[in-house]
């Protein structure tokens, strides 16, 4: 979920290295969980903790009354139409959306371990103002601290992961970040529960400290573990990434993976100019499906609905008490389909999962719409028992498809796709994208629910149709097939891409425009 994913390093042969699962990589396995919690975590707690009413008297009580029907709006679809606070869930994402670009220079600088310990600092900065926000300033700028953090996270976590791991355990990895994403949600949800039935006011606080817990876990995982040796090894430090080599594979027979490490990390520093080279004709196809997805998984609605599900719920005329258990259901069915796709997605492949979900998604948002549009107007908000299960079960039908498919592949198909010596810069745009739309779309919610009314969920359901054509025409399949070996299997058989690789007989005969060899990404990998 990174940029600079690298590949694992395998000899020239495709055999992999000798290694054994040491207790290092058992400790990068709970950093990825960490790293993912904290994310998820920040998603799911916004929104339970906006739908209480001490938080809101404090810092929106304009947004307060008209929850109460007080403050002069007829709508219950404008019920939480506010900007700031808006911009309380979506700053963290411009936030995130900035800080990635410092945290790709400290990446490659300062190392893996650093950064992430510069996320971790960032994370309990953010959980303390949020915690003790005595006004909405203090609690925008601990959201902005916390997007830093996220920025830092998702940059470090998941390339520091790659590097560590052995191959056969990579891919799971990799969708383990995702999963961990999902039960932070869950968490949040399960916590905003409990704390939204104390007396007190003060329970919005306990929800937001909470953060601190994966925040602390964090910063002291990256002060316990060691850097990776690819990143060592490219900062110059030879021996010592030859020894932290042995110690992560658990083998003294490192030579052949180490030398492997050191000529990698030699042609990655002669690439001078990598999103130059990501803009070249052979690169369009994996760059134009990279960036499509990003902005496809913003706009099938996910986000809305994981961010503001409690606030969704109320607004269709569930209490206070049923809106959260509605938002703590759905968290659930999250996680759980998160499992399905670790479980399915080298099985029945990355194209069958996407449109089989898109039917699904685009079928609950219809019936949706269609409930809300006859049973929820502007001054009615009694959807009745019937149809009100019936909307949370077509929210659950949605979510499951959603994790099972756009989630975790809408990550894990541009990390697979972009060549080697690209694969750092595509990985950048991937995250810079999804980051900016995760804000439009969080900025944007509310205010369109107020607007287009029950047609917000036809507006997705649209959208869902649109990305559904785009995997079925322009999308390829990439299950199974090793990464050295996608231009000639994938991208060159392609009925629409293969015309963008007619300049790709130069560049694997190892010459590019001023006839000196360059890397061969399918020589290695």
């Amino acid at each position: 979920m990174a940029p600079g994913m690298s590949a694992v390093p395998v000899n020239r042969n495709g055999v992999e290295f000798e290694a054994k699962i040491t207790p290092i990589v058992i400790i990068s396995c709970i950093m990825a969980a960490t790293g993912g919690l904290m994310f998820g975590y920040d998603v799911g707690v916004s929104g339970g903790v906006t739908a209480m009413d001490d938080f809101l008297k404090k810092f929106f009580p304009v947004v307060y009354r008209q929850t109460k029907n007080a403050g002069g709006v007829n709508s219950n679809y404008c019920k939480y139409d506010n900007q700031g606070l808006q911009l309380f869930t979506s700053s963290l994402y411009l936030a995130g959306l900035t800080s990635t670009f410092f945290a790709s220079y400290t990446t490659r600088t300062l190392g893996r371990r650093l950064t992430m310990l510069i996320a971790g600092v960032f994370f309990i900065l953010g959980v303390i103002l949020n915690a003790g926000a005595q006004n909405l300033a203090m609690l925008i700028v601990g959201r902005i601290l916390l997007g830093c953090g996220v920025g830092f996270a998702n940059q470090a976590v998941p390339l520091f992961l790659s590097e560590i791991a052995p191959t056969r355990i990579r891919g799971a990895l990799n969708i383990l970040f995702q999963l961990n994403v999902t039960i932070g949600i869950l968490f949040a949800n399960l916590v905003n529960y409990g704390t939204a039935k104390i007396k007190g006011g003060y329970g919005w606080r306990i929800s937001l400290g909470l953060a601190g817990i994966p925040a602390l876990m964090l910063t002291i995982g990256s002060i316990l573990v060691t850097d990776t040796p690819n990143s060592l090894i490219e900062r110059g430090h030879l021996e010592q990434g030859k020894i932290v080599l042995k110690k992560i594979r658990g083998t003294e027979n490192v030579e052949p993976e180490f030398l492997e490490l050191v000529e990698a990390s030699r042609i990655s520093q002669e690439i001078k100019h990598p999103f130059r080279n990501l803009l070249k004709r052979r690169n369009r196809p994996q760059l134009i499906i990279a960036i499509s997805l990003q902005i496809f998984q913003q706009f099938t609605g996910i986000n809305a609905i994981m961010f503001y599900a409690p606030v969704l719920f109320s607004t269709l005329g569930f209490k206070n008490d049923a809106s959260l258990y509605s938002a703590v259901i759905t968290g659930a069915v999250n996680v759980l389909s998160t499992i399905v796709s670790i479980y399915s997605v080298d099985k029945v492949g990355r194209r069958a999962l996407l449109l089989e979900a898109g039917v699904q998604m685009f079928f609950s948002q219809a019936v949706v719409a269609i409930v809300l549009g006859l049973k929820v107007t502007d001054h009615s908000d009694n959807l009745g028992k019937g149809f009100g299960i019936l909307v949370v079960v077509m929210v659950c039908t949605f979510v499951s498809a959603f994790a099972w498919s756009w989630g975790p592949l809408g990550w894990l198909i541009p990390s697979e796709t972009f060549p080697l010596e690209t694969r750092s810069a595509g990985q950048s745009i991937t995250v810079c994208v999804n980051l900016l739309f995760t804000f439009v779309i969080a900025q944007a919610f509310l205010s369109m629910l107020c607007h287009l009314k029950y047609g917000i969920f036809a507006f997705f359901s649209a959208w869902v149709l649109v990305m559904s054509l785009f995997v079925f025409f322009l999308l390829p399949e990439t299950k199974n097939i090793p990464i050295e070996e996608m231009t000639e299997r994938v991208w060159k058989r392609h009925w629409l891409w293969k015309r963008f690789m007619d300049d790709d007989s130069e560049y694997h005969n190892g010459t590019h425009e001023g006839g000196k060899n360059v890397y061969d990404p399918s020589s290695r990998l």
